[in-house]
């Protein structure tokens, strides 16, 4: 098993990142913070999918002044997304849980100095958002938007925060696309201790943003590098964390739920897998244990599959087996298989949680 890379502990709201802290999955709401009632059902709706810490975009004063309004309504730490206008982050401050600044757009340092000052009164961290697309003049007129001028920002403007002792810090190095953010990430790892939130940034829709993310993400997880993190998704709020949970659950981070073990399509297959596995998924995402099961369509891997599966099922012509840890435990009829299977696989889940 790899090891995470150590890294200063913070607090957003009650949420630990950073250290031993379980790696935590973010996500940000599309609605217009002013609308209190919409901004609070979809932070509510995140909650309930995992979510487990919300930002917000903060764009202008009547996005501010409802801060105070929608943290009266929510148990999730609240972040405020801070763009441009330095004033804005000092109102938020008296209700949110943590500042998101992007130095790149945030203006005069001075300005950046009287952000700080809110935030060490509050006990606030601050995230450096750092974004390929929006450098300091400085570093992309003699770097571009390339990974060496996102780290040399993301320096830069740590130092200028440690400076104003302030240290209660995390950092996000986001690019558009997989080779920069991770080559970003890798390189300032070694050279700060501060929490990494990781994510590419406008990543697309569901389909390109779960490519994308899960390269990127999966590989600095496998290289122990990352606090938490952000799947951006163009779409559905509940996907983001969706994928996210997938990411650090295949990459074998956290220990939740079943692993579903089942075959590619091919000619050898005797059954309609795909409705068998979609059948499979849907009617045991309630289950939180650990498990490994196995939903093979032929006899060629199915038998070698369930020897290290918890439950299995292996399909043949017409009938097949329910197996546990590798024992039949039934030989039915096809149409009767997944009734079988599936309640197994609840009795699995009991036995192991006792």
């Amino acid at each position: 098993m790899f090891e995470r890379y150590p890294t200063k502990k913070i607090y957003i709201g009650d949420v630990a990142v950073g250290g031993d802290a379980p790696i935590s999955v973010q996500s940000m709401t599309y609605s217009k913070t002013e609308d209190v009632t919409s901004t609070v059902e979809q932070i509510k709706r995140l909650h309930f999918a995992g979510c487990d810490i919300v930002r917000v975009a903060v764009p202008d004063m009547a996005a501010a002044e409802a801060l105070k309004e929608i943290k009266s309504q929510i148990s999730l730490p609240l972040v405020a997304d801070i763009h441009f206008n330095y004033r804005l982050a000092l109102i938020a401050a008296e209700s949110v849980d943590c500042i998101r600044i992007n130095p790149g757009n945030i203006g005069d340092k001075a300005r950046v100095k009287e952000v700080v000052k809110a935030c060490q009164e509050r006990n606030l961290p601050i995230r450096i958002g750092v974004n390929s697309g929006s450098l300091e003049a400085q570093f992309e007129d003699k770097y571009g938007q390339s990974a060496k001028g996102m780290v040399e920002s993301a320096l830069y403007n740590i130092k200028y925060l440690e400076d104003l002792g302030f240290e209660d810090i995390k950092v996000s190095l986001k690019a558009s696309d997989v080779q920069r953010t991770v080559e970003a990430y890798r390189t300032l790892r070694p050279l700060t201790p501060y929490p990494f939130h990781l994510g590419v940034t406008e990543a697309g829709t569901l389909f390109h943003s779960t490519i994308k993310s899960s390269i990127a993400l999966g590989s600095l997880l496998l290289d122990g590098i990352g606090d938490t993190m952000r799947i951006s998704i163009t779409g559905e709020l509940e996907k983001e964390i969706e994928v996210g949970k997938a990411i650090l659950k295949d990459a074998g981070l956290v220990k939740e739920g079943l692993n579903i073990i089942s075959c590619p399509t091919c000619g050898r297959i005797e059954v309609d897998l795909v409705k068998a596995v979609a059948e499979v998924e849907e009617r045991t995402k309630h289950i939180k244990t650990p498990l490994d099961v196995s939903v093979m369509g032929c006899a060629v891997n199915a038998i070698g599959e369930a020897k290290s599966a918890d439950v299995a099922i292996a399909y043949g012509k017409g009938s097949g087996l329910v197996m546990r840890k590798g024992e039949v435990v039934a030989k039915l009829s096809e149409d009767t298989l997944v009734e079988k299977f599936l309640e197994e696989v609840e009795k699995a889940a009991k036995e192991a949680s006792q």
